[in-house]
């Protein structure tokens, strides 16, 4: 049994996979990372191996409680990979980035892909059908766009995201929800388009927390998946496992 920690800022998410299969995952606080590493250990305690993901900063402790009971590998850009990592600046490749390609590489080998995930930021990352990550982009995502508003305004309220019932928004808070959201549904729908312009086949994933939200108001086709970043640090802790 494998152990995905993924810690992000102020949450932290543990996912149990065996054999390939996801089979819990939880969310909660950083600071309650003790006391929920060892409920999962009661209810799970034939784990063996660990991959930790921090985006944020886990402190020392939490890292030596983990690794008292189990084999952990730390994600960074120096383990091995199963893609050619292209990027002018490895070093500063977000770990989650690179979690979310090498899903790719596992569930659509000898694929051009083109990963979209839609959280705090919206990220883009696009790998080749031989296998080599070039790169992406990187946008404010839905909830930053709201609190922009509010932040850099005096007199713009913050919002809640909210579907727009009409492109033209009739009164303050109908247009800042027209702006934000058809904003980012038409920034998704534009990069899209220009990657199939040159890549026909291309398989396009998205995932994050406004994957529900976004899915069913872009033309384009694309494979939803919230998981998908949980799924690729699960492969690249069995990818390194089997290389030892």
């Amino acid at each position: 049994m494998n152990l995905i920690v993924d810690v992000g800022n102020t949450f932290v998410k543990f996912a149990v996979f065996s054999q390939n299969r996801l089979n819990f995952k939880q969310s909660f606080e950083l600071s309650h990372f003790k006391e929920q590493y060892q409920h999962l250990k009661k209810r799970f305690p034939k784990l063996k191996s660990a991959i930790v993901s921090s985006v944020g900063k886990l402190p020392d402790d939490h890292l030596r409680l983990l690794q008292k009971d189990i084999d952990v590998l730390l994600l960074n850009h120096q383990i091995e990979l199963p893609f050619i990592n292209s990027y002018s600046t490895p070093k500063t490749l977000g770990v989650d980035r690179i979690a979310l390609v090498s899903a790719s590489v596992n569930q659509f080998p000898n694929h051009d892909v083109l990963i979209i995930d839609a959280g705090t930021c919206i990220t883009y990352d696009f790998i080749t059908n031989k296998n080599e990550y070039l790169g992406g982009a990187i946008s404010p995502g839905i909830r930053l766009r709201y609190k922009s508003l509010n932040d850099f305004t005096a007199n713009l309220p913050l919002l809640e995201k909210s579907i727009p019932e009409n492109i033209t928004g009739n009164s303050t808070e109908s247009s800042i929800h027209s702006g934000v959201v058809m904003g980012v549904t038409k920034e998704l729908d534009g990069v899209i388009d220009n990657y199939l312009l040159k890549y026909p086949d291309l398989k396009i994933i998205l995932t994050g927390g406004d994957t529900e939200f976004l899915g069913n108001q872009l033309k384009n086709s694309i494979f939803a998946n919230a998981n998908f970043l949980l799924e690729g640090l699960n492969f690249i802790l069995e990818f390194n496992s089997s290389n030892k």
